[in-house]
């Protein structure tokens, strides 16, 4: 499976989200969606977990993907991620890093590699 690199660093090819998605996986759905509901103190359903990646054009990401602005951003700038971006790093990806320090080392790997 090809490698995906959200806007904000994530890794979408290691996502269950995405993994349940592509495999068409119901167990794993139900997995994760347990999980996140456990760890994001929600109540999210194995429904809800289908997501072809934040770069996808198709539409299907998970819930939260569709209003967050780090990817609305980098889809505006039309950028491969924000890696990429000129205002690497902005206020939204400093705030982001703080929770997910390691989405901050895949873009600046990314970063040193262009």
């Amino acid at each position: 499976m090809a490698e995906m690199i959200a806007f904000c660093g994530l890794a979408c090819h290691e996502c269950g989200a995405f993994l349940a998605t592509k495999n068409d996986d119901d167990k794993k759905r139900a997995e994760v969606a347990q999980l996140w509901s456990k760890e994001l103190n929600t109540d999210i359903k194995p429904g809800d977990i289908n997501c072809d990646g934040c770069l996808s054009d198709s539409g299907l990401v998970f819930n939260y993907c569709k209003v967050c602005k780090i990817r609305k951003c980098g889809r505006e700038k039309g950028i491969a991620n924000c890696a990429h971006c000129e205002d690497y790093p902005c206020e939204k990806l400093e705030k982001f890093f703080e929770m997910v320090p390691d989405a901050k080392k895949q873009l600046d790997e990314i970063r040193s590699r262009r």
